[in-house]
């Protein structure tokens, strides 16, 4: 008999069993991703970023083993453009979506968008959206049609139901006016598992969601993933679970940010107990400022000017701590501007992804993350826009450039109480040059001396409102791409 047949039966065997290995070992290298978008929470609401009203002991200790972003940005103070341009890599107005979505919203993200769940999906990640979604919550806008095989969560704010403050107050003058919301649905893939979220459902959510984060992390522990967590606190109204109530010493906005801070503590948690930790990369920021005009059921924006709704800084700047052990420095800052944008491309190259064939607008800041002594911003320049396309605010790494438009303030005033928000002022802002460095509180225009710095800032303005757009001017950008629309 010969041996060549057995031969060759044993050299399938080691060539195979060196090709699993290989593959075993080249998914492993593959870095899991954790992406922690809280609702409103304000650039010092954080003790790594110098809050002390109430502990926050895991951001702490997230920030102690990992990396805080002291100037990274949104792309609008506004929870669906943001959450647009963080899942796209793009400035939000590339991809047609201002301001907040509405039920029954008739728009939404484009299919042809390519999301981080989707450019997860492409590398045989498994993916899941868990929390707050609000691009849409009509089927094909949904995140299972969007780039997430599970979805757990509610589809836009939690305030967009029928206690919502200006309801309550319209119903009691005329009981027999419509409701402006319809009620608050629960969905866990496309099924609506709650129809109509009440008070005390709200209370569970942050629970449910860390719940939910937990299993999927258990779940999936021998494959890549992406665990997506858009928390829908600290948006108003405010609720915490009994375990937290009345436990911060801070009143109720204390107590909730003492829950958020608990789930991302159950969250590093199950990433040890589950050996992930040096394999996973967990980034915590949020999607806007403090909702000032709340009061205190809102957060602080510390020195930074004005809060969500602004594109000053106390609107569009937010607290953001990276971890992963493995690759990015304990007891790090990096001072350089980033930008949520630049999730997607970032992502992109840690999982050997391919970037979308269509334009984004966010860089690699894979250097910045490992804390390279070279690494700089890959921003030349960043566009501040906000409402319904106007271009506010230019800027680069130290200077900024406001260009004139109105906004909403308090002018001083303090926010309302105990979840009822004061009506805002409107101002108008001229044009102004800041030097972020200096004055990142947007106190002193230093116009005059540093033409300079303005006239290259205006031409960047101009390179905007070409291929973006601006409404203040009239102009239409050449590179908007088409919103995704529900004609039924």
């Amino acid at each position: 008999m010969s041996r060549m047949p057995l031969y060759f039966c044993l050299l399938a065997i080691a060539v195979n069993t060196a090709m699993s290995t290989n593959s075993k070992a080249e998914e492993q290298s593959r870095p899991n991703i954790v992406v922690i978008f809280v609702d409103d929470l304000g650039y010092a609401d954080i003790g790594p970023f110098g809050c002390t009203k109430y502990p926050t002991p895991h951001l702490d200790q997230m920030a102690a083993e990992g990396m805080r972003f002291t100037d990274f940005v949104v792309s609008s103070a506004v929870c669906s453009a943001s959450r647009a341009a963080l899942l796209t890599g793009c400035y939000h107005s590339r991809v047609g979506i201002h301001g907040a979505l509405g039920p029954n919203s008739r728009i939404g993200i484009h299919a042809d968008e390519v999301t981080l769940g989707e450019l997860c999906q492409s590398q045989g990640y498994a993916t899941a959206c868990v929390g707050k979604w609000h691009l849409g919550d009509s089927p094909q806008f949904l995140p299972t049609a969007n780039g997430f095989d599970e979805y757990f969560g509610l589809p836009y704010s939690n305030d967009m139901w029928p206690y919502h403050p200006a309801n309550i107050a319209r119903q009691e003058k005329d009981p027999s006016a419509p409701t402006l919301y319809p009620p608050l649905p629960l969905f866990k893939g496309t099924e609506i598992v709650d129809p109509a979220v009440s008070p005390e459902g709200q209370a569970q959510l942050t629970k449910q969601y860390t719940e939910y984060a937990v299993d999927f992390v258990r779940r999936h522990r021998d494959q890549p993933f992406l665990l997506y967590v858009p928390h829908s606190m600290v948006h108003v109204p405010l609720y915490a679970s009994q375990d937290f109530l009345g436990k911060s010493g801070a009143g109720l906005f204390g107590d909730v940010m003492m829950e958020v801070d608990w789930s991302v503590g159950k969250i590093l948690q199950v990433l040890r107990d589950e050996e992930l930790d040096e394999q996973t990369l967990v980034v915590f920021t949020s999607d806007n400022g403090p909702w000032l005009s709340y009061g205190d059921h809102a957060g602080s924006a510390g020195e930074l000017r004005e809060g969500k709704g602004t594109m000053w800084e106390g609107g569009y700047r937010v607290p953001t701590v990276m971890r992963w052990p493995s690759q990015i420095p304990a007891s790090s800052t990096c001072d350089k501007l980033a930008s949520s944008i630049d999730l997607l491309p970032t992502i992109a190259k840690l999982i050997g992804a391919p970037l979308p064939e269509h334009v984004i607008d966010g860089k690699d800041i894979g250097p910045l993350l490992r804390g390279e002594p070279a690494a700089e911003s890959p921003h030349e320049a960043f566009y501040c826009y906000y409402g319904n396309n106007e271009l506010q605010a230019v800027r680069d790494e130290r200077w900024k450039l406001v260009l004139p438009h109105r906004y909403r303030t308090l002018s001083g005033r303090p926010g309302g109480t105990d979840g009822k928000p004061v009506q805002y002022d409107t101002a108008d802002a001229p044009l102004a040059l800041y030097d972020l460095q200096e004055d990142p509180g947007e106190t002193t225009d230093v116009r005059a001396e540093h033409a300079d710095v303005e006239a290259s800032l205006m031409l960047q303005a101009e390179r905007a409102r070409n291929s973006l757009g601006d409404r203040l001017q009239k102009r239409v950008g050449s590179e908007v791409r088409d919103v995704g629309r529900n004609d039924i």
